[in-house]
């Protein structure tokens, strides 16, 4: 091995150890996948020495990939069993979509931005086996829905009616981070009832916030 993937190997281990297994994340198939799974393929190559730190890395076009000990506790928070189907919504260089798969699920992967797709493409390929699709990430991706769970990688200011009504009822699940201008992000989760979506906080965290998920500026008088 040289010593290059030594070192990202070791990066890797440390990742684990020192910010996500501290974090309440204990999913042995997580921590297995983080440990696995080249993190430094998934953004620009001049940015791989960045890909374990405990930061969102910037993709371009106003993009970063989630930091891991955040895309963890999401990942945790989708309670995935095994066979489920899964849609990830602003997949951006597809890391997220890479762990879900690893922990057995079928997974769709959107991204509406074309060089990030590319990444994406390039990044996944011999790492996981994951369906990548594109097109309007406020959307969803009707073609395959419903979905077991809905990943949304990124902040929102608003869960799109679309998105909701691609989750399948009653055992589905919405996992996303919300956030407000000026207020702290927080995680929720979604589940479907005769209502609608209802969401649940889970805990405080920060993630990039997806422009296609910003809530529509209203009139001012």
């Amino acid at each position: 091995m040289d010593r290059p993937a030594v070192a990202y190997e070791t990066a890797r281990n440390l990742m684990v150890d020192g910010q996500v297994r501290p974090n309440k994340v204990n999913d042995p198939r997580i921590l297995d996948a983080m440990r696995r799974i080249p993190r430094e393929r998934f953004v620009p190559p001049r940015l791989a020495p960045l890909a374990y730190s405990d930061a969102d890395v910037p993709l371009g076009n106003g993009r970063a990939m989630v930091e891991p000990m955040v895309i963890a506790r999401l990942v945790t928070l989708a309670a995935i069993r095994g066979g489920e189907r899964v849609l990830v919504v602003g997949a951006g260089s597809g890391y997220g979509a890479a762990l879900l798969a690893a922990c057995g699920t079928q997974v769709t992967a959107l991204e509406e931005d074309p060089a990030l797709s590319a990444l994406a493409a390039t990044a996944l390929a011999g790492v996981a086996e994951v369906t990548l699709v594109r097109g309007p990430l406020a959307e969803g991706w009707q073609a395959g829905a419903p979905y077991d769970v809905v990943f949304i990688e990124g902040a929102v200011e608003e869960i799109p009616a679309a998105l909701a009504a691609q989750v399948r009822a009653p055992s589905g699940r919405l996992v996303a981070v919300r956030t407000v201008p000026g207020r702290p992000g927080h995680a929720v989760v979604g589940e479907p009832s005769a209502a609608g979506l209802v969401l649940q906080p889970a805990f405080d965290c920060s993630a990039p916030v997806l422009a296609a998920m910003r809530r529509e500026p209203g009139f001012v008088f």
